[in-house]
This record gives structure tokens, sequence and C-alpha cells, in this order.
């Protein structure tokens, strides 16, 4: 699986020089878990919620769920079909690294008047300790959300007026992305996935947040590049029409000043190629 807890499972399996054995028939869940058969066994591992959708019994795990949860930890649970249904076999728990910048990141678009929010489906308690650690207040955290539901919630922003931009990386945010009026897809973070790339409208080429501001920043130079570029094509415009109806304005004279109008044009337009973002 390309999921980010996946292939940290993989790597951890890996430094303990551990063989991994075959996965076949393998089944993604989104927003909730894997399927699989290993040696003939069907496996289970994903969400403690989804865990309990299929009836596995957690109820020896229930003290130590609780105690990680409230850590802020990420579970998931791993297992196994037996001839009296599925059987628990492992818990998993697993602690989020903040990006670097991602503290930096916010406070430049908070500065830009803009609102960020976090939407995850992890615990509220892993999404509340995150959001401390990145500056993020409770209020702007929506945790234990679905991949379909994300999109919900996008909907349910932009029917508040609000115009609204989704920044993701995996296939779970692929739907909230093409349902955002701009989706930002992150590429080369490991978890950035064709799906998300195809459903947004911008992908940023590193695993970068600073690329957000730096994305909105560009897109609002570019805007105004072509509402001045269209004021000086209407002005050459508007003063060449009544001359030349005057008889004023010669062919030569008319040329001259088309060739004027397209090189102020493009010039103003590769005043673009200064800018570096901050």
């Amino acid at each position: 699986s390309g999921h980010p807890l996946a292939r940290a499972v993989v790597t951890a399996a890996l430094d303990k020089q551990l063989v991994l054995p075959a996965v076949t028939q393998l089944q993604s869940m989104p927003g909730k878990g894997l399927r699989g058969q290993v040696n003939g066994s069907d496996f289970w591992i994903g969400s403690v919620r989804w865990m309990q959708e299929l009836g596995v019994q957690l109820d020896g795990l229930d003290a130590r769920l609780h105690t990680l949860a409230a850590q802020g930890a990420t579970l998931a649970v791993m297992a196994r079909q037996t001839t009296t249904g599925l059987k628990a076999l492992a818990l998993l728990a697993f602690g989020d690294e903040p990006k670097a910048q991602a503290g930096a990141a916010i406070a430049t678009l908070r500065a830009r008047g803009i609102r960020v929010m976090m939407l995850s489906g992890d615990n509220t308690a892993a999404a509340l300790l995150m959001a401390k650690r990145v500056g993020l207040q409770p209020d702007e955290v929506i945790s234990n959300v679905l991949p379909g539901d994300k999109a919900a919630h996008i909907t349910r922003l932009k029917q508040q007026g609000l115009t609204v931009v989704m920044v993701g990386d995996g296939v779970n945010d692929a739907p909230a992305l093409a349902a955002a009026d701009v989706g930002m897809a992150m590429a080369n973070v490991g978890g950035g996935t064709d799906v998300a790339m195809h459903a947004a409208g911008i992908t940023l080429m590193r695993g970068d947040l600073a690329l957000v501001a730096a994305a909105l920043d560009i897109s609002d130079r570019t805007v105004t590049k072509i509402r001045q570029n269209l004021f000086w094509a209407f002005i050459y415009n508007v003063a060449g029409i009544p001359l030349a109806a005057f008889g004023f304005l010669n062919p030569v004279m008319a040329g001259a000043a088309m060739a004027m109008s397209s090189v102020s044009v493009m010039s103003n337009a590769l005043l673009l190629k200064r800018w570096k973002p901050d």
C-alpha cells in the first residue's frame, strides 16, 4: 500500500531485517484500512472504528486503546479470520511528526487573511495534538473524517459563500481536492499519488507547505498582470479608433501602434519572471 502508515510499518519491519511474506488479493478501503491474504489466511488491518464495524472483539484492548488515544496516537488493529470470526492479533500506534515548515506556512497564510483548517481522518486526540504543534486552534480542527466526508465538508464551506482551497497528497484526499474551488496536490512527499494530482488544479512539485502561499501569491500576481494587459490593450484601441475615424491615423502609424501595444503587453507579462517566493 502507498499509505504513509503502511510504509512506516514496512520500513520498521525491514529495519528489523524481517522477511515479509507476499500478500495476495489486496483490497484497499479508503479511510478504513486494508484486506488481503497471506499464506492462504485472510487478514484485515485498519482503524479501530472499522474493526468495530467488522465485529472484531476489542474488549481486552480497551484500556490500552484509551491510553494511546489520549496520548494523541493514531491507532490501527490487525485481525485474522478464524473459525469463530475475526480475532484481533496486534495493536499498532503511530505518532505523526509535523513538517518542519508547517507552523511558518500556516502563519504566512494567516498573514494573507486566509483562514486555515485541518481535516483529518485521525482520532480527535491525535488531531488536536498535531494542531497544537503547528499553531492551529481546536475550533479549526475537524477529525474522524472519512475521505467522502472531506468532500462534504468542503461543499458546506462553499455553500457559506467561502472560496475554498484544499491541499492534499493522497488518494483519500482526491474527492475533496475535486470538490474545492482550487485543489492543490503535493507531489514527491511519499503520499502523493497520481489520483490526487489528476483531481487537483495545481500540483506542488515539492513537499514544502510554504509553496501553498507561494502558489497563491504568483496566482494573484498573474491575475493582476492579465488585468493590466487588458487595460493597456483597451487604451490603445480607445485612442486609435477615433484618430483613425477622423483621418489622423495613417496605416503606418496604426501598424506601429499595434506593434507597440503587443510589446507593452508582452513586456509587462515578462516582469513576472522577476518574481521569487518569500
